[in-house]
């Protein structure tokens, strides 16, 4: 447990680091798979040499006459081929053609006339792990057209040149491997782990201060997945340091708004007790005026209102009930004074009464919005009249109002900002909130508001549920 802990708290390695050990790794493994048939073969060329000179021994063994070969000789012929006997089977009768001292017994034989590789390897690893003094048979091909030959050697020599073999293949192997795993280390920290690592240092330092244009990442002019993430993350920086400047204006527009709006709730309260005595007035024209003048004030003092509760978030949910909408479009043309304007004929297209359920004032202020816009789009011309038309239809389970003016239209560049606060204006100097505050409210009726396809003008279409 405490080695653990020590290399949790002291040896952490990152990405590069792990990588080299995994490739150092993966290389000794792929060594163990070569220096394991390896050593086998170098086990079964051991023993054809030693069986080759055996052969070479075995001419000049057969060459003499029988019995005039002097024993100083064939013991040297021994220890040169390094065997403690050598034997030959020639027309069917077995030959004994030099013998040292005689061993005690044989471990096992080997046949390399016929050698199964399975069986090779299996011998050479519990020779090279167990080692041992025992005695070998070995078998092989005769010259001189002899069935085979034999030769007693002794494990030992074997044993050493194979712990030799090994131990260089062990350090070629680490070499090779070291060698592999810092190139490697050096491709993949330059390629990968930098440029990774450059990625998130920028995006720590974003996070820190989103505003400081030198916190951006700069992309390079990689065309691999790596640039693409610089070019994706530069183009995210900059998105998000635009929107959050976007909300700070927001935010401040809002305080901004809200202390506007505490004051002119004031000033309109003053101007509703006014209105209450004008409408005292007994002249007709006033009498009829009054009430929608004091209805204008009251409906103005709750969108103050409802302006401060939006900016604490707890905007009012709709109250939907039944009322006559072609009255409401009445009403409005008279708020708007439509109808008082030179070049602008107000015209409404729908039943009378128009009954539907809905908020009748949050309706109001969706068409005052619309109806605003269209006026400020119309241009005054001294040829044609323009015309701001208000239809409303009944169509399955929902209610269509379009809102129709003959003014210049949307162009193409804002219709996709057009919903957008502070993007969707085609009027220089207009905010875009109007159609903002709109679409809002016509979805929190469970309706849609969007722009349709005029022949002239521009057509706004709010449906909502009948």
């Amino acid at each position: 447990m405490s080695a653990r802990r020590f290399l949790t708290r002291f040896w952490r390695p990152g990405l590069s680091g792990k990588l080299m050990i995994l490739t150092l790794f993966f290389v000794m493994l792929a060594e163990v798979l070569i220096f394991v048939p390896s050593v086998a073969n170098f086990r079964n060329n051991w023993f054809r040499d030693r069986l080759a000179a055996a052969q070479t021994a075995a001419l000049v063994l057969e060459a003499a006459p029988a019995g005039m070969v002097p024993d100083g000789l064939a013991s040297q012929l021994l220890d040169n081929v390094g065997a403690v006997s050598i034997a030959m089977k020639t027309g069917g009768a077995r030959r004994l053609l030099a013998v040292g001292e005689q061993p005690q017994s044989v471990a096992h034989s080997i046949d390399l006339r016929e050698s199964a590789p399975y069986a090779n390897i299996r011998d050479t690893l519990y020779l090279l792990l167990m080692g041992g003094d025992d005695h070998v048979l070995v078998t092989g091909a005769a010259p001189m057209g002899g069935e085979f030959i034999e030769m007693v050697v002794k494990e030992r020599p074997l044993h050493t040149a194979l712990l030799q073999y090994g131990r260089n293949i062990l350090l070629l192997s680490l070499a090779i491997s070291g060698i592999t795993a810092a190139l490697v280390y050096a491709t993949l920290h330059y390629l990968i782990v930098r440029p990774v690592k450059r990625l998130a240092d920028s995006a720590t330092a974003f996070g820190r201060d989103a505003e400081n244009v030198r916190m951006f990442l700069q992309p390079t002019q990689r065309s691999d997945e790596i640039g693409e993430a610089e070019q994706r993350l530069s183009e995210m920086q900059v998105a998000l340091s635009q929107q959050l400047r976007q909300q700070q204006h927001l935010a401040s527009l809002g305080l901004a708004v809200a202390k506007i709006n505490h004051d002119l709730r004031n000033m309109l309260s003053s101007a509703h007790l006014l209105s209450d005595r004008l409408s005292m007035v007994r002249d007709p024209t006033v009498q009829r005026l009054a009430p929608k003048l004091i209805s204008a004030l009251d409906r103005a003092v709750g969108f103050c209102q409802a302006t401060l509760a939006y900016g604490r978030a707890q905007e009012r949910a709709p109250s939907p009930r039944k009322f006559d909408l072609w009255q409401l479009a009445e009403d409005l043309g008279d708020l708007l004074a439509i109808r008082d304007r030179d070049g602008v004929d107000f015209r409404l297209e729908m039943a009378k009464p128009m009954l539907m359920t809905a908020d009748p004032d949050q309706l109001l202020r969706v068409l005052m919005n619309l109806c605003r816009n269209s006026l400020e789009a119309m241009q005054p011309d001294a040829v044609a009249t323009q015309m701001l038309l208000i239809e409303a239809r009944r169509r399955g389970e929902s209610i269509e109002i379009d809102v129709t003016d003959s003014g210049p239209g949307i162009p193409p560049e804002v219709r996709a900002n057009l919903f957008k606060a502070f993007s969707g204006s085609a009027r220089p100097g207009g905010t875009g909130l109007g159609l903002v505050i709109a679409a809002d409210l016509v979805r929190a009726h469970g309706g849609q508001l969007a722009l349709v396809e005029a022949e002239r003008g521009a057509r706004f279409r709010i449906t909502l549920p009948a």
